[in-house]
């Protein structure tokens, strides 16, 4: 696969200034759609895996709204990660807050994938590399992860912002070092991206996972498109062991 797309500082200050935007609008929603996840999210079929959603660092569950829709429009149950706050703890501490959130529910017979976002998808690699769920018979039932432009080497970009939480997303952060060298547990991670991340200019292509590329560009805005929606439905049906063509719907 290509190395990221490299674009001019004026298409990068656009993008820039686009994803904000989206990411304005998807902030702002949450006041009119409400803080609660749809009811209509928990009801799908029981022969799919449940799917869980677990947003990056300052997000709302709202953020990935468009994501559940398309995943609940496609028959599967969707559920969030409450108990997370605003993902500004450490990776493995969060991680260990995930494992407890997930356990208070028993795993449903089809198992389980997380569908994270950004600093989301790092919580829960490290999560499956905590060797805790080794298949979906596991505690948590997990099959395996569907992470959305997730900085699995990190992101130079952090750098700029003097919050501790996110300066520990720099490649030369110790636990990225090591969750990078945890390739063991690669081939139960789906990861998506699109053709530039202003967060991630280096790209989230993972070595030994099922990597994605769409033709969307932005951090943010990724979470909203189409061909996003397509490719998670996509991952979560190879971890759930069957073809992308027998995916149990699409995305409206």
């Amino acid at each position: 696969m290509s190395e990221p797309q490299e674009l001019s500082a004026i298409a990068r200050g656009w993008w820039w200034a686009r994803d904000y935007v989206y990411a304005g609008i998807r902030q702002l929603a949450i006041v009119v759609q409400g803080w609660n996840p749809p009811a209509r999210w928990r009801r799908g079929r029981e022969d799919l895996p449940e799917v869980l959603l677990l947003p990056g660092i300052y997000e709302h569950w709202s953020f990935l709204r468009p994501l559940g829709d398309a995943l609940n429009g496609a028959g599967y149950r969707v559920r969030v990660v409450h108990g997370m706050g605003t993902n500004r703890r450490g990776i493995a501490e969060t991680a260990k807050r995930l494992g407890r959130a997930i356990e208070r529910r028993p795993a449903p017979d089809a198992g389980r994938v997380i569908v994270a976002h950004s600093k989301g998808g790092l919580v829960a690699k490290q999560l499956l590399v905590s060797g805790a769920d080794a298949a979906a018979d596991g505690p948590h039932g997990l099959l395996g992860l569907v992470a959305v432009a997730t900085p699995f080497a990190g992101s130079r970009m952090a750098r700029l912002i003097l919050d501790p939480s996110v300066r520990a997303l720099l490649p030369s952060d110790e636990t990225i070092v090591l969750l990078g060298r945890a390739a063991s547990v690669n081939a139960r991670i789906v990861s998506v991206f699109g053709r530039f991340d202003p967060h991630i200019p280096d790209g989230s292509l993972l070595e030994g996972a099922t990597n994605i590329r769409v033709p969307v560009s932005g951090h943010f805005r990724i979470l909203g498109a189409v061909e996003t929606h397509r490719a998670v439905l996509e991952g979560v049906a190879r971890l759930d062991g069957r073809s992308p063509t027998d995916q149990p719907g699409s995305p409206g």
